[in-house]
């Protein structure tokens, strides 16, 4: 029968789990780092780096158990578990996307109708801020003209006149920033439906539905 010979604290932590399950349930074997070939009524602490077997004393194995992993080893695994587990969850939500996407658009005409229609309204915007920028436009030229009286000069203007200007200035550049906004989302709305109808094609060939869209009459 093998002793152990000063097992170390990781190897004692080990024999503490394993030994209450272990006792009387067969022998134990391995071999070691240098190639002994070890028994023992229990899991053997020079092995713990190493595969161990559990037989029964006619040979039969009853079970393996693996090597002891380091804290390192240890924090490698958990890590691959963590992205595994990560992975699983990706996938599952991309099934879900594509679920809901395709209940959305059984078609290409219905992703075609929507993106017309958002890009439409986005243009509604843009010509409203358009026609607003016009008007204040208009305003401007009005004052300019009656800041002629004052040779131009604003510094000269009534306060009233003063601050009339500089308020049309503002909502001016107001309407130019809003403008800029709506032409930036517009890149977005499209950007959005152009990565969907990617996506939608392959979900459509899979389903057998026509990718290409309806020719119109």
């Amino acid at each position: 029968m093998h002793l152990g010979l000063g097992p170390s604290v990781a190897a004692a932590a080990l024999l503490a789990l394993v030994l209450p399950i272990a006792q009387g349930q067969g022998i134990f074997t391995c071999t070691d780092a240098r190639g002994r070939k070890l028994t023992a009524d229990r899991p053997i602490a020079e092995c713990i780096d190493r595969e161990q077997k559990e037989i029964t004393p006619s040979g039969t194995v009853v079970r393996k158990i693996g090597p002891s992993l380091t804290a390192q080893e240890r924090a490698a695994e958990e890590d691959r578990a963590r992205r595994a587990l990560e992975e699983r969850h990706r996938l599952a939500e991309e099934k879900k996307r594509d679920r809901a996407l395709l209940t959305r658009y059984p078609e290409r005409d219905t992703h075609d109708r929507e993106r017309a229609a958002a890009l439409a309204t986005a243009d509604d915007v843009i010509v409203t801020a358009h026609r607003r920028l016009a008007d204040l436009d208009g305003q401007r030229k009005k004052l300019q003209q009656e800041l002629e009286f004052y040779k131009g000069d604003l510094a000269k203007a009534p306060p009233a006149m003063r601050r009339q200007v500089e308020e049309v200035e503002q909502q001016m550049q107001v309407q130019q920033r809003f403008i800029a906004s709506q032409e930036d989302e517009k890149k977005r709305i499209a950007t959005r439906y152009d990565e969907e109808l990617v996506r939608l094609k392959g979900l459509w060939a899979q389903q057998g539905v026509p990718t290409a869209p309806t020719a119109r009459k």
